[in-house]
């Protein structure tokens, strides 16, 4: 069993009106420091049209900026909305971000839920798993095959030769975010891996995961190498502290998920509209190391996570506050994770 890998969503989300170059640029420190002190991964995020009087980079070049600073670190996307793209778009981007990473490159893809981005887009919600298959189902084929022909509403292709090829064969592993069932068996059908999402408590992730298990099986597919979990953090001295640097910026950035239909896309007992003593309560990993180790260890040994992708920096929070947990993680939490050994998946029982 190979160790448990780490690394940090940059989702470099601020208040409208900020100044944006300066954010970046600190963005860039916060990358520095991850790479200096040996952790697995970034990943940045995707939206459009942000609401509730925020901003943020897009994702794509982003990440390209950010690749110039990372050394050997996997780069990661969390996540392409992939009905939004056509699918000659998403297989020559994903290759070119294959070749700037030498290829060490994660492709996580999600179905998204926002009415105002398929508007923009002219996806009608309707559309929006056909697009998501298809988008996916073209994408490797042009990777894969040396010619491409394919009759959609939304993608011409009559012999297409997709010159640019991927680094990794036959691609780089597709992470699968889903929340419905019948996504999470779409997950086992077209991904790598499920994907689990900061927003669900444990025994979701457990239900979740069993859906997908039971999917694999059906197909006569193995289990997958990873099992990967985004996670909200925040490391400081103590809780109290942690409670107090982290919360006011966690709030604001559950405010424009509620904001932005996110509560749509969960089940009713896991709604996020909600105060943030509420929200903490078996989602979040807040506390000092010591506490952010022990609430993470249901994660390691009943869900079996072998990738972390922890976010520590929250719409508007100061880089000082960010900086802080980084380096109490670094210090305290991330050789502890990568000593610690995950149960593995055949291993975790049904719901």
């Amino acid at each position: 069993m190979s160790r448990i890998k780490a690394g940090i969503l940059l989702s470099n989300q601020q208040f409208e009106g900020a100044d944006m170059v300066s954010a970046l640029e600190e963005q860039i420190v916060m990358l520095r420091l991850l790479r200096d002190r040996g952790w697995d991964s970034y990943f940045a995020s995707q939206h459009y049209l942000n609401e509730g009087g925020n901003q943020g980079l897009q994702m794509v070049p982003f990440l390209a900026r950010l690749a110039a600073e990372a050394g050997d670190m996997t780069m990661g996307l969390g996540l392409l909305l992939a009905p939004l793209h056509n699918p000659v778009y998403t297989a020559e981007t994903i290759a070119t971000l294959d070749v700037i990473s030498r290829g060490n490159l994660i492709f996580g893809v999600g179905l998204g839920y926002r009415t105002s981005e398929f508007e923009a887009f002219g996806v009608r919600k309707g559309q929006r798993v056909q697009r998501f298959e298809e988008c996916l189902t073209i994408a490797k084929r042009l990777w894969i095959e040396d010619k491409v022909s394919y009759e959609s509403d939304t993608c011409s292709l009559k012999d297409a030769h997709l010159s640019l090829k991927c680094v990794q064969k036959p691609h780089p592993p597709i992470w699968f975010a889903a929340k419905h069932p019948n996504a999470i068996r779409r997950a086992a059908q077209l991904g790598d891996c499920l994907y689990h999402s900061p927003k669900a408590t444990l025994a979701t992730h457990k239900e979740r995961l069993a859906i997908y298990k039971d999917e694999l099986q059906k197909l006569g597919k193995p289990l997958p190498r990873e099992n990967p979990c985004r996670i909200e953090i925040y490391c400081a001295k103590d809780r109290a502290t942690a409670m107090a640097l982290a919360g006011p910026y966690i709030t604001e950035k559950y405010k424009a998920y509620a904001q932005w239909e996110s509560d749509k896309a969960m089940p009713e007992h896991e709604r996020i509209n909600k105060s943030f003593e509420d929200l903490v309560q078996d989602r979040f990993v807040i506390g000092s190391p010591d506490d952010c180790w022990n609430q993470l260890q249901p994660y390691i040994k009943e869900l079996g996570v072998t990738h972390f992708v922890f976010r520590t920096n929250f719409l508007g929070m100061p880089l000082s506050n960010a900086l802080a947990s980084m380096r109490l993680m670094s210090e305290e939490l991330l050789p502890a994770l990568h000593k610690a050994t995950p149960t593995p998946l055949h291993q975790i029982s049904a719901v």
